[in-house]
């Protein structure tokens, strides 16, 4: 019997970007909505972060069709302080949203050294990495959290309280890809128990627990997920999500997770009103540009150059994303059997060509 998490097939990326956004364009999404939500979705499942990329289109259509995301937002800015500003997302998707608000922010940080942009009335973004890296690409360093509805358990608590409450941080190498340190604030995130529960693989231990409150490994079975720590210490992720719930829902004006609707419930009409929150900075505002970008140089060279265990190696946050990313780039992106369903399932209710 062949292993359930082999891929059924690999596409190329460029052939999957145009799938995404014909499928988008059916729906009667904006043309810089539509380009938003594919590149997000291409950057992350390029970089193997496969729980937050291809995979949710189908979940996007649901959801643009039942009327919860708006499928032509008219976004609003106000600059609030120099280095300040809100965004309102007007229930658009989120990945408009998040790389809007990085373009606002990294116009404050040329002009007065950093730029922070509070986003409201939003939708799901993705992957937290796609914001904060695209400010690293440019020479800033990025930082982009979001709230989520409730999935993980408190530290010692009977039930699902916190999102999983993404923080992701990017900075830039010279002549190298950047830093970037994209996770979730629980211990693993809920897409990729979706995921795993659509291949019936199996989770590793310790990660979810049951509707007994029971760890379990069956993803068809998880109800919540633990927060990053553990039974043990997870109060160092209940602590982080915490810091998320206050940046991108507190600041943002938007219900905290406990209060939010399900991203997966029954209700596709009902916007979700998520909040975002994204700061950039730029380097040379604090330090000589050559200080940092050798600070960078020789702190990865440091890292990289330890010890590693037997059978061990050492890598640098981004280093396994951007070995990913070079692997999937010429082979092509790995679509599961579920996902093939699923994409052809779109296309014939879309009327639009399958990807190849």
């Amino acid at each position: 019997m062949p292993r359930t998490d082999e891929p059924a097939t690999r596409v190329a990326g460029a052939v999957l970007q145009v799938f995404m956004e014909r499928a988008l364009a059916r729906c009667e999404v904006d043309e810089p909505s539509r380009n938003a939500v594919a590149r997000a979705l291409i950057t992350a499942s390029r970089m193997g972060t496969d729980s937050h990329g291809l995979r949710l289109l189908p979940h996007y259509v649901r959801a643009v069709q039942g009327g919860r995301i708006n499928p032509r937002p008219a976004m609003r800015f106000t600059r609030r302080l120099p280095g300040t500003g809100y965004l309102y997302a007007d229930d658009g998707f989120g990945h408009l949203a998040g790389y809007t608000a990085i373009e606002h922010a990294i116009a404050m940080a040329d002009e007065v050294g950093i730029g922070a942009v509070a986003v409201g009335r939003s939708s799901h973004f993705g992957a937290a990495g796609c914001y904060a890296l695209e400010a690293a690409r440019r020479g800033y360093v990025g930082l982009s959290v979001c709230t989520a509805d409730a999935l993980v358990s408190l530290h010692h608590g009977q039930g699902p309280f916190h999102g999983t409450n993404p923080i992701a941080f990017a900075a830039p190498v010279p002549d190298q890809l950047p830093y970037l340190l994209d996770m979730a604030t629980s211990s693993i995130p809920w897409n990729r128990v979706q995921q795993y529960a659509a291949i019936d693989r199996e989770l590793p231990p310790g990660v979810v627990v049951d509707r007994q409150g029971n760890l379990t490994t069956d993803a068809s079975q998880a109800v919540s997920l633990l927060p990053l720590g553990g039974a043990d210490f997870g109060f160092k992720g209940a602590g982080l999500a915490g810091m998320v719930e206050v940046l991108s829902a507190t600041m943002t004006g938007m219900l905290h997770g406990f209060r939010l609707l399900p991203m997966s419930g029954d209700d596709m009409s009902t916007p979700r009103g998520v909040g975002h929150c994204f700061l950039v900075m730029r380097p040379d505002a604090f330090v000589e540009r050559d200080v940092f970008d050798r600070g960078m140089r020789d702190y990865l060279k440091d890292l990289r150059d330890q010890p590693a265990l037997e059978g061990g190696e050492v890598l640098a946050p981004g280093d396994r994303e951007w070995r990913c990313q070079a692997h999937r780039d010429a082979e092509g992106i790995p679509l599961d059997s579920a996902n093939v369903a699923a994409y052809a399932e779109l296309a014939e209710r879309l009327s639009i060509p399958a990807p190849a």
